[in-house]
């Protein structure tokens, strides 16, 4: 879809130069016949040239991109009434273009999940500089296990860390037998306060869906939207803070590592290839069982405390969930998990439901 947008954008800005080409007598154009004004001319340069910036823009994945695709579009809506006889079908394409500004709109403008997402980021960053920075943070109070895994990834030991962003790519599906759902997603996490805003923007038959995770002020959220208004999902409540206390914690072991010596995450040492943690947000404490590989890096996350969203988004079900660690990359000097799936765990038998690729991964320090 978004390639059609571009050809089209491309193609009906292309023809708007015969206005001025005509108005300025440039060329012949025999296309149209009625007399273009000069003033006309203008009109029809300025549309054509909205057209191919708003086309570059998408090509660019530009959140600015409907502001400008509108501003076009109405420019040359006026150019056609004033050359009606001779472009009339070109209403058409700007009718189909005004359709993707609309979506374009409600998917990235001021009221979209977008925006949410990306005011909550602001805030979240100035509550975490104005928490009170804890302790040095070092490793020596975590397991064995843990700390050469914080050691293989590169983490400064003693260093805190306020928090990390990270982006992504991959694929998704709620059963093994549904199709993947394409995405491209943003997060930003606080360590203290413990915060998680996710952002995922996906395509379901060509159609763009967004989904926004929030947890904040010790609760979580999650609201999925179609063409950035039709709400698909809206969930939270005291199960769903729950589940995604879990994700917190999964976020510090594959992101952040130097973060799990943070006081709200005790240990139980399961010997060189495991530990156990246990992690405690307001009022949930939930656990997890970390192995490693025999280079001391995380081979998978497994937790019986998440749980599953039904398909219609309105229960919970308790299923064991793991992140299986399938490949490793160096971001910002650190090494951390390049590839991972997300696995649930029915009776009838496990599944990926996830696939993700680390694209970009930053870490906020405390000083």
């Amino acid at each position: 879809m978004r390639t059609l947008l571009i050809a089209l954008m491309v193609l009906h800005g292309s023809i708007h130069f015969l206005g001025p080409a005509k108005a300025f007598e440039w060329a012949e154009v025999s296309q149209l016949q009625a007399p273009i004004t000069r003033a006309a001319g203008v009109l029809w340069l300025l549309a054509g040239l909205g057209f191919l910036l708003a086309a570059g823009l998408v090509a660019f994945r530009s959140n600015a991109w409907w502001l400008v695709g509108a501003l076009a579009v109405v420019a040359s809506q006026a150019a056609i009434v004033g050359a009606w006889s001779d472009a009339r079908f070109g209403t058409l394409a700007n009718v189909l273009i005004f359709l993707a500004v609309a979506v374009g709109f409600a998917t990235t403008g001021p009221t979209s999940l977008r925006a949410t997402w990306r005011d909550a980021v602001a805030q979240a960053r100035i509550d975490a500089a104005a928490a009170v920075e804890p302790g040095p943070g070092g490793t020596e109070r975590l397991p064995g296990a843990v700390r050469r895994y914080v050691d293989a990834t590169g983490a400064e030991e003693g260093a805190g860390v306020r928090g990390f962003r990270a982006r992504w790519r991959g694929r998704i599906r709620a059963t093994p037998d549904d199709p993947w759902m394409e995405f491209v997603a943003e997060q930003y996490n606080t360590v203290e306060p413990p915060a998680r805003f996710f952002l995922m923007d996906a395509t379901r038959g060509g159609l763009p869906v967004q989904a926004y995770h929030e947890f904040r002020d010790g609760a979580a959220t999650m609201v999925v939207r179609l063409l950035g208004v039709v709400p698909l999902v809206d969930v939270g409540g005291p199960e769903f803070t729950r589940a995604e206390t879990v994700t917190l914690l999964n976020d510090l072991a594959l992101l952040a590592p130097a973060a799990l010596a943070n006081p709200a995450v005790r240990w139980d040492d399961g010997g060189e290839r495991y530990a156990t943690a246990r992690y405690t947000v307001g009022s949930h404490t939930v656990s997890a069982r970390l192995e490693f590989d025999g280079q001391g890096l995380l081979a998978d996350f497994v937790s019986d405390d998440r749980l599953r969203t039904s398909a219609d988004g309105t229960t919970l079900v308790a299923e064991r969930w793991s992140t299986p660690i399938l490949g490793y990359a160096r971001f910002g000097g650190r090494r951390l998990m390049s590839r991972a799936e997300g696995r649930w765990h029915p009776p009838e038998g496990a599944f990926a439901y996830v696939e993700l690729e680390l694209l970009e991964a930053e870490v906020d320090p405390l000083r």
